[in-house]
C-alpha cells in the first residue's frame, strides 16, 4: 500500500466551492482507503494500491464527475512530500516573509515557470527537484508578489500548485501516519 498527499488547484476559491466532507464521500467509490482531508484549501492523504499516476486519473475523474469541476491535482508520495520539506531552504514561520512551494504534475512546465521566475527582479527561487520549487513572498503580500502572479498565469493552470510550507508540514504529518 503506498502513502500519497493529493494537492487539488483551485478550490475554495473564486467561487469553487467543494465541502471537505462531501470530497471525502466522493472518493469512497475509488481504490483509496484511509482518506483524510486537511484544512479546507484541497489538501488530501490516503492510501492506494494504484501507483501515482492512476491515483491523479481516478482523483480528477471523480472531482469532474462528482463536482462539475474542471480539476486538476498534483500527487506526491508521502515520502516525496518529505524529501521537500526538508528539502526547502526558507524558514516555515518568519515575521518577514512567507515561504510557499509550487509543485507541478508537469516537469516541462514548471522548468519554464522556474526559469521565468528566476528572469524576474527581486524573485528568490529554489529548485526542488522536478516537481517543486520553492519560492519567498513577503509578508501581506503574498498575491502581489511577481512570482505569485507569474505562476497563476492560465498556461500552468492545468499543472501547478502552491502551498505554503507550513501546510506542506502539516500534509507531510498526517501522511507519515499513513505509513
Amino acid at each position: 500500500m503506498n502513502s500519497y498527499a493529493v494537492f487539488l488547484r483551485g478550490i475554495n476559491v473564486a467561487g469553487i466551492n467543494i465541502k471537505m466532507a462531501d470530497l471525502r464521500e466522493a472518493l469512497k467509490a475509488l481504490p483509496f482507503s484511509a482518506v483524510t482531508t486537511l484544512l479546507a484549501s484541497g489538501n488530501v492523504v490516503l492510501a492506494s494500491e494504484l501507483p501515482a499516476a492512476a491515483v491523479k486519473s481516478e482523483f480528477e475523474s471523480c472531482l469532474r464527475d462528482a463536482f462539475g469541476f474542471d480539476a486538476w491535482v498534483v500527487v506526491l508520495t508521502a515520502a516525496r512530500v518529505a524529501e521537500l520539506v526538508e528539502a526547502c531552504p526558507y524558514p516555515a514561520d518568519d515575521a518577514a516573509t512567507h515561504s510557499y512551494v509550487t509543485l507541478s504534475s508537469d516537469a516541462a512546465a514548471l522548468a519554464e515557470l522556474y526559469d521565468a521566475g528566476a528572469a524576474l527582479d527581486g524573485v528568490e527561487l529554489t529548485r526542488l527537484g522536478a516537481e517543486a520549487v520553492a519560492w519567498l513572498a513577503p509578508a501581506g503580500g503574498t498575491l502581489d508578489s511577481p512570482f505569485s502572479k507569474l505562476s497563476a498565469k492560465a498556461r500552468y493552470k492545468a499543472s501547478t500548485t502552491t502551498r505554503n510550507l507550513r501546510t506542506l508540514v502539516k500534509v507531510r504529518d498526517a501522511a507519515a501516519r499513513l505509513a
